[in-house]
C-alpha cells in the first residue's frame, strides 16, 4: 500500500517534515517514492510554513494512496476557510 505521511528532518528540538508518498513497509524517514512538499511547524511570522504541490497531491490519491491521519489534519487546517 502506498501512503502520504510526513518524513522528519530539522535537527534536536527543532523539527521539519517532508510531506512524501512512500510504501507502507518502508521506515518513516526511509526511502519514498516522491517527495510532495513540506510542513515547518515552528516557523516564524514571515516564514512559510506549509507548501504543497495541489496537483501531484490529487494525483496520487486518485491512484489509491491513503494519506496518514495527521497528513489529513494539516492539509484540513490549510485549506482557506469559505465564507
Amino acid at each position: 500500500m502506498v501512503v502520504i505521511r510526513l518524513s522528519r528532518g530539522g535537527a534536536k528540538a527543532r523539527p521539519f517534515f517532508n510531506i512524501v508518498v512512500a510504501d507502507k513497509r518502508v521506515r518513516r524517514d526511509g526511502r519514498f517514492i516522491e517527495r510532495l512538499g513540506f510542513y515547518n511547524p515552528i516557523a516564524k511570522e514571515g516564514e512559510e510554513g506549509l507548501r504543497i504541490a495541489q496537483d501531484r497531491l490529487t494525483y496520487w490519491r486518485s491512484v489509491g494512496a491513503q494519506a496518514s491521519p495527521t497528513v489529513e489534519r494539516i492539509l484540513k487546517q490549510a485549506q482557506p476557510k469559505t465564507a
